[in-house]
């Protein structure tokens, strides 16, 4: 057992931090069709680096490393108990080494067990086959595209595409209205495994599974075969694009499956996946504990290596770009357009969840008047000397902070707001009252911003675990783009509204 938990222990790390051959083949793809200088090219080309560097610093390439999700395969006799207890053992490891972040949080008290440890984590399925070997699958699937997954009751009517009925056509548009409703919140361009039949629950852990398929392998079944190609040609004109900035590719895979269903239910269960696609999986030995094969990484000879740009932000085709140092003033943000390039030099202060809903009732433990809130949840560890080093620390999902962050902005005169997106109307409404921005930095590119963090100057509300504590970080060249600004107008709003009227063109059946 000791040899199955560093076998473990080793897979999990490559999860982590190396994406496998067939995702960054259909990223590298993603890339090339997009024009040169465009915010989707910016975002693809800070994408590209960002894998590069998390491989080399065997680091994770998203700070938000999930809900580490097992899939196991076993033969008759292995003893499932004391695999789990080694599988539970590898996640607190990689978790003491900062390759995975501590996200178990208890439901009730919102503690944060520091492990990845708790009731239902990680998760581990077991099946049993007739093969003398071990297959180990894992998913690192972040909250933010898992938080887009979405489960359609057919028949029903939806935006754009109108009713949807329970046959193949009606499945056809549960789909392509799954993509679009998740925009570029779920850390577009990504991927998705469909599931179709069962219950809620055997629905959801269909489409799952179908992310364990390998993004260039052909449906066996000749009817998904054809969805599956239609919905990645149809999704592409949606021109949501990379971070939801618009472009030509806003789906880099799509996987199907079918199981049976009682007559009166027909779900459609999608699960979202970001761009950031991490799973592998191995073949363990079952009498030595040691991996034999790895599943995913079998990389064609001929594959081509990915060009490394220089560390600085590539800028965009007629694009302004600004350097500001906080605090920053109203007259400067007033200035800023949406499009522009800010990159920010300075002390930022990050916030999630659980500081935002501590703020809207308690005064802040520094002054944020002119400041930046990142919304980030970093991997952080201490060194040798005891001082904090952050691992990993890309931007979270902000539309969560939705209900508080205009009310925040007002109450201590914030003057910018960097996370992935996008927000609301009611942030909009305060970005534009009290001459804030939002900046759009580049979901997953964990390791890309990093290096962008010259130091930790401190700490508050560590009791909060340590994605949501208020970490206070100097950093030097942070590049972000400014997606809504102070005058009102909102990139994420444009592109949801032409997307949308272009989701619309697909209301026609397709499929008889």
């Amino acid at each position: 057992m000791r040899a199955f938990k560093d076998s473990i222990l080793e897979l999990i790390t490559e999860t982590s931090t190396n994406l496998p051959p067939d995702v960054r083949a259909a990223i590298r793809a993603a890339k090339e069709r997009e024009d040169a200088g465009t915010r989707a090219a910016l975002a693809l080309s800070t994408i590209s680096d960002n894998i590069r560097m998390a491989e080399e610093n065997v680091s994770p390439i998203c700070q938000d490393t999930g809900l580490p999700t097992f899939e196991i395969r076993v033969p008759v006799g292995a003893n499932q108990i004391e695999m789990s207890r080694a599988i539970r053992e590898a996640v607190a490891e990689a978790t003491r080494r900062g390759i995975l972040r501590p996200n178990s949080v208890d439901s009730l008290t919102g503690k944060n067990t520091g492990d990845n440890l708790g009731p239902g984590t990680p998760v581990i399925h077991y099946e049993q086959w007739e093969k003398d070997e071990i297959e180990v699958r894992l998913i690192l699937k972040g909250g933010g595209c898992e938080n887009k997954n979405i489960q359609y009751s057919l028949p029903c009517e939806l935006e754009g595409l109108g009713r949807a009925g329970r046959d193949l056509d009606g499945i056809r548009k549960c789909i392509l209205h799954s993509v679009y409703q998740a925009q570029g919140q779920g850390c577009s361009a990504g991927f998705i495994g469909v599931g179709i039949g069962g219950d809620r629950t055997t629905g959801y852990q269909l489409a799952k599974q179908q992310l364990f398929r390998r993004v260039d392998d052909v449906n066996p079944n000749p009817d998904l075969a054809k969805l599956e190609s239609y919905i990645m040609e149809a999704a592409n004109q949606l021109s949501i694009g990379t971070m939801g900035f618009g472009g030509d590719v806003t789906l880099l895979g799509c996987k199907i499956g079918a199981i049976n269903r009682i007559p009166a239910s027909f779900f459609v269960s999608v699960a979202y996946n970001c761009w950031a696609f991490r799973r592998q999986g191995v073949i363990i030995d079952p009498k030595t504990g040691q991996i034999e094969k790895w599943l995913y990484k079998d990389e064609p000879k001929d594959a081509p290596k990915e060009k490394v740009t220089p560390a600085a932000a590539p800028m965009m085709k007629k694009s302004r770009e600004w350097h500001l140092t906080p605090p920053i003033t109203e007259e400067q943000i007033r200035q800023l357009r949406v499009g522009d390039v800010v990159i920010l030099n300075g002390l930022i202060h990050t916030g999630r969840d659980a500081l935002h809903k501590y703020l809207i009732d308690h005064e802040a433990p520094v002054d944020l008047s002119g400041g930046v809130i990142y919304h980030c949840g970093p991997v952080m560890l201490k060194n040798a000397e005891g001082k904090w080093e952050v691992k990993a620390a890309g931007p979270t999902t902000s539309i969560r902070e939705e209900p508080y962050q205009g009310d925040i902005i007002r109450k201590f005169g914030i003057r910018a707001v960097i996370g992935k997106g996008g927000m609301g109307a009611k942030t909009l409404a305060a970005l534009k009252e009290h001459g804030a921005v939002y900046l759009n930095a580049i979901g997953g590119a964990a390791q890309y911003y990093a290096d962008c963090i010259e130091d930790v100057e401190g700490v508050h509300f560590l009791e909060f675990g340590i994605p949501e504590a208020m970490w206070h970080l100097r950093v030097k060249n942070f590049a972000a783009i400014v997606t809504m600004d102070a005058h009102g107008n909102s990139l994420h709003e444009e592109v949801e509204k032409s997307s949308l009227e272009k989701l619309a063109k697909f209301k026609d059946p397709v499929f008889a």
